[in-house]
């Protein structure tokens, strides 16, 4: 990358929008609300030849305590000190107003650079506006659309002398993920491949304390957090390197329960932390320790589980537990009990506000993602397939025997295996279960999902038609010759 660009201004003015056009993505969610985005979105932007950081922030707010909003103008602020550059939007249809006034202010003081760009310039009704802008003392501003991409040339002209500066390095850098794209899967074994992180999202209930451990993960600040539920917004990833490995975590919105989402930008939300846990590779399910394996809980996990993702269960708040013995066993029996499809999957004890625990977390996630990438040779599935069979034959409904002839595994991530087999229609999935239990048993691969598809093998001998054939046409070719001899004969 050359060189860092941070978008602010007042809350609606556009910056989300300017964001996804920069990075050609929808990565950032956008809506008529003010006041949307909370964290720092990073992404890499793209204008004709150059190549840069963008980073999208929340609107700058005239409030210094420690309320919600004055958290959000911290993190902002903080973006400020690490870019390169700062693009200020204004929104020329309102106009400057005195808040514009007050941040361009503190941006000529803390800002190395400053472009100064007037958004929602279509029309006449942004002309007024457009050169107010100029009262600001930031130099010519330019005249932008991010909606409908009108001015994007003139802004590419103010960062051009920019790039040159930093004297950006051509190569292909790392995109960052896109969750509204389909990704596509690789079989590379138990590690991620040299230079690629692993995917990891968090997920849970609101003020479960995703953002906080994340925070605690980076070492430091990255994420909004605070005793509100519901700060986090949209899923929002963060690359690091863990303890040795290399990582993308997705800090994703508290999920409620469907019946209580009602406002518009919540569903965006959910929505954009349901499409997380697609795209990722470990799911961490983490649970308050207060209120653990609630409904909603359940409902999580059994998503994750659903979409093939390896799970590790993290209970927070450990810390503030008092009889944690007795709390440990009342847990691990409800794991068991409620969640029989993940029997086996980690469940570790964490506390984000202290870090305790979070070296148990990293090797559980670990260990998940070697068993989701785990593969067994056809000759050794075979062997356990006859002793599974003998140990408990399939039934026969309807005096039909279901004869299991061979089991091969045709892909990892999750383990998938494909069972040929008479009559699969007719094979109970009480016994499907039976045989994924054993799978785990026996190949050492707790709570990651285990699938199983069933092919039919009729008992008929795929070279029966060819013989058939073969003794037709030889048949044929004998009588032409016989009919051949009588004709020269007579």
């Amino acid at each position: 990358m050359s060189f860092t660009l941070a978008i602010v201004g007042r809350p609606n003015v556009g910056k989300s929008t300017l964001f996804n056009r920069l990075v050609g993505k929808k990565l950032a969610l956008v809506d008529d609300q003010p006041g949307v985005t909370r964290d720092l979105r990073e992404g890499e932007g793209r204008m004709g030849n150059m190549r840069f950081t963008v980073i999208d922030t929340a609107g700058l707010e005239e409030v210094t305590d420690d309320s919600l909003q004055g958290r959000m103008r911290r993190l902002t602020e903080r973006a400020v000190d690490m870019a390169d550059v700062c693009l200020f939007m204004i929104d020329a249809r309102v106009g400057i107003t005195p808040s514009d006034r007050f941040f361009a202010e503190i941006l000529r003081k803390r800002a190395p650079r400053v472009i100064l760009a007037a958004n929602k310039s279509e029309g006449r009704a942004a002309e007024a506006g457009y050169l107010e802008a100029y009262e600001l003392g930031l130099g010519e501003p330019i005249s932008l659309s991010a909606e409908h991409g009108l001015g994007m040339v003139d802004l590419a002209i103010a960062l051009e002398p920019i790039s040159e500066e930093f004297d950006q390095v051509a190569y292909e850098p790392e995109v960052d993920v896109d969750i509204s794209d389909d990704v596509e899967e690789e079989d590379d074994g138990p590690l991620p491949p040299s230079g690629k992180p692993m995917q990891i999202a968090v997920v849970g209930r609101p003020n479960a304390g995703k953002s906080t451990l994340i925070n605690k993960i980076l070492g430091e600040d990255r994420l909004l957090t605070g005793p509100e539920a519901g700060i986090t917004r949209d899923a929002i990833s963060v690359n690091t390197e863990w303890m040795g490995t290399k990582m993308r975590i997705f800090d994703t919105a508290g999920m409620r329960k469907k019946a209580r989402v009602q406002e518009k930008l919540e569903k965006l939300s959910v929505s954009d932390g349901l499409r997380a846990v697609k795209f990722a590779e470990v799911v961490v399910v983490l649970l308050d320790v207060d209120s653990s394996f609630e409904q909603q809980d359940l409902r999580i996990a059994d998503l994750a589980e659903r979409e093939g993702r390896a799970v590790v269960v993290a209970v927070n708040k450990w810390d503030l537990e008092g009889e944690k013995q007795e709390k440990l066993k009342e847990l691990r029996e409800a794991f068991l009990r409620l969640l029989p499809q993940l029997r086996g999957a980690p469940m570790v004890m964490i506390s984000s506000l202290t870090g305790k625990g979070l070296d148990r977390l990293n090797t559980a996630i670990l260990q998940a993602y070697e068993t989701w990438n785990m593969r067994v040779s056809t000759a050794r599935l075979n062997r356990w397939l006859i002793g599974m069979l003998e140990a408990h034959p399939p039934p026969a409904p309807g005096g039909k025997r279901i004869r299991m002839r061979y089991m091969t595994q045709v892909k990892t991530r999750p383990p998938s295996f494909v069972v040929m087999c008479s009559h699969p229609d007719l094979l109970p999935a009480s016994y499907s279960r039976y045989l994924v239990n054993g799978l785990r048993e026996s190949f050492d691969m707790p709570g990651t999902p285990i699938r199983i598809f069933l092919r039919s093998q009729s008992d008929k001998n795929p070279y029966r038609d060819k013989k058939e054939k073969k003794v037709t046409k030889i048949t044929k070719h004998l009588e032409g010759k016989w009919q051949g001899k009588r004709r020269s004969k007579a």
